[in-house]
């Protein structure tokens, strides 16, 4: 079992949260899941699985700072997120910044609260889900891609910084996962979708947990800075 750390997943009751929750609890950790909306849901993943859940909006600083100031945690991974897709030239302002908001303003208001403290205990793990998207592009995903686009640069800065304090700051893109967000996707459209991953199918959220699991590990210490691509080879860096 890996040394006992505290950990907290942004939108981590649910689909890949949910996943990297779960397996930082088998990993002998003090997990802290974080969620937004459904209170009903949060207290059924924390009845099935003993893992503390945490209700606050990750694109508020200072609900924020109100939740986290006094938690000293070891590993934070940011995964919360949302899309609100549509073209640009038919997007409303708000899907914009909604989806900035909640994807990108979110990594600057955990790590502004919890790296800190953090840097004052020489030790710490940082793991963002970007995604294959903010890499490459998606028709109809403006606001998403860029959003993820920005975690991998914000990635990148906030490992230059902290590297001598020991902290370790380094970003996942999944390709597409079988969740509930690509449930709802057309099925021809997945259809489609499948045919372009070499592996020839859709990832599972237990294997992005998997390498959140190894990023946060002590064996992981030399790595920082990275961007690592779960896809299934759909897209290649």
């Amino acid at each position: 079992m890996a040394d006992k750390k505290t950990a907290l997943v942004t939108g981590g009751t649910r689909g890949i949260g949910a996943a990297i929750s779960k397996k930082l609890k088998e990993d002998g950790h003090h997990v802290i899941a974080n969620y937004a909306g459904n209170k009903n849901a949060a207290a059924e993943f924390e009845r099935e699985t003993g893992i503390e859940t945490l209700k606050f909006d990750v694109a508020d600083f200072k609900a924020v700072e109100k939740a986290c100031k006094d938690l000293e945690m070891d590993i934070l991974v940011n995964n919360a997120g949302v899309t609100r897709d549509k073209m640009l030239h038919k997007m409303d302002v708000e899907d914009w910044h909604t989806v900035m908001r909640i994807n990108l303003d979110s990594c600057f208001n955990m790590c502004r609260v919890l790296v800190p403290g953090m840097r004052t205990r020489g030790w710490g793990r940082v793991i963002n889900i970007s995604s294959i998207n903010g890499q490459k592009g998606q028709m109809g995903q403006t606001n998403y891609a860029a959003a993820k686009a920005g975690m991998i640069g914000f990635t990148k800065s906030l490992a230059l910084e902290n590297a001598i304090k020991k902290i370790t700051v380094n970003a996942i893109c999944p390709g597409y996962i079988e969740t509930e967000m690509t449930a709802a996707m057309d099925a021809g459209v997945l259809e489609n979708i499948v045919k372009q991953i070499p592996r020839g199918r859709m990832g599972k959220p237990e294997e992005i947990a998997a390498t959140v699991s190894f990023l946060a590990s002590s064996d992981a210490a030399f790595i920082n800075g990275a961007t690592m691509s779960v896809n299934g080879g759909q897209y290649m860096v």
